[in-house]
């Protein structure tokens, strides 16, 4: 038996739910949660924003926690070996993408809980291919939300080939910005954050961002024309998109990782005329995540972290539904 938190119906509050596992098959593992962070999927998973919740509900797809079970079909996962999961539990393996071992894009993906039972609890299933070990260096109790947040900002670097020494902003120094700045930094980019909050810029300045800007300072903006190579958006609400864009250098790329719900407004000559391109991309599949990890033992990356018992699950979503969270929250036993 399973003891988790769920959500039974949309919006509603996390209450105690037991299930019984199917049985393990041969190429699933068993992890012993140790620690969950909640990321804001989760809170658009519990309040169905995007029309997949199916309830109950168990949220969490930031895990860490220790192998119990392996399957016999098992490689490279043993008993005992302390390994994270994110936000996929699951791939096809036949598609090209997953050829590519571009996994994350796999259309027949199985999102941790997208139709199944996530972190939020002492226990979760999963494929084996879809978990990642922990390297020395890697503290467990912050580590869950690299496999969420630190990979969602780690893998354009990898995508695009940003080099040392190019110009790179990111807008928004939040649970996905503060990570962003801390590896561009060590990528050895020219670091620049755009904030709304005047109270930021000291904080984005220590995460390792070389330069700041009041995104709210039209002439600020206006005054960042043709600077950068990437601009990574980690908002979710809806800007002056135009001024990013002529922001970026010829060839420049504007990148979305916050999930914005509205149309992008942009105009195609901002585009054309110095050859500019517009792009999003999700999580990185687990050869990329392997590699964030090692690259952030080595550089002493790290998520700052708000830290909550289990029971105490309901005042840590609130607290991250209020905005309060500097800069994620993660759930302990």
């Amino acid at each position: 038996m399973i003891n988790a938190y769920a959500a039974f119906e949309s919006g509603g509050e996390l209450r105690p739910y037991e299930y019984e596992p199917v049985e393990l098959t041969a190429e699933e593992v068993d992890i012993q949660v140790e620690h969950c962070g909640i990321c804001h999927s989760d809170l658009s998973m519990i309040n169905n924003e995007w029309g997949a919740s199916q309830y109950p509900l168990v949220p969490g797809h930031e895990v860490v926690g220790v192998i119990t079970a392996v399957g016999d079909n098992v490689a490279d996962i043993t008993v005992g070996q302390r390994v994270g999961l994110g936000w996929h539990s699951d791939y096809c393996f036949s598609c090209g993408s997953c050829d590519d071992d571009d996994h994350n894009l796999c259309a027949s993906a199985q999102g941790t809980i997208v139709g199944r039972h996530g972190g939020f609890a002492d226990k979760v299933r999963v494929h084996y291919q879809s978990v990642v070990a922990l390297p020395e260096g890697i503290a467990p109790a912050s580590a869950g939300p690299l496999f969420c947040g630190g990979i969602t900002v780690f893998n354009p670097l990898v995508q695009y080939d940003i080099k040392p020494g190019q110009h790179v902003a990111v807008i928004g120094i939040g649970g996905l910005g503060h990570l962003a700045l801390q590896f561009l930094r060590a990528w050895g980019c020219e670091v620049t954050a755009f904030t709304s909050s005047d109270s930021k810029q000291a904080e984005a300045l220590a995460l390792g961002a070389h330069h700041t800007i009041n995104s709210t300072d039209k002439q600020a903006v206006k005054q960042a024309a043709r600077r950068f190579d990437l601009i990574l958006s980690t908002v979710n609400v809806s800007l002056s998109w135009n001024s990013y864009v002529e922001a970026l250098k010829p060839k420049g790329r504007l990148h979305f990782v916050g999930a914005t719900l509205e149309p992008l407004n942009i105009s195609a000559f901002g585009l054309i005329s110095a050859q500019r391109s517009i792009s999003g991309s999700p999580v990185g599949s687990p050869a990329t995540i392997k590699q964030m990890l090692a690259f952030a033992a080595e550089h002493k990356i790290a998520p700052q972290i708000e830290s909550f018992s289990f029971d105490r699950v309901n005042d840590a979503i609130q607290h991250l539904a209020d905005g309060k969270a500097r800069y994620r929250v993660v759930l302990h036993r």
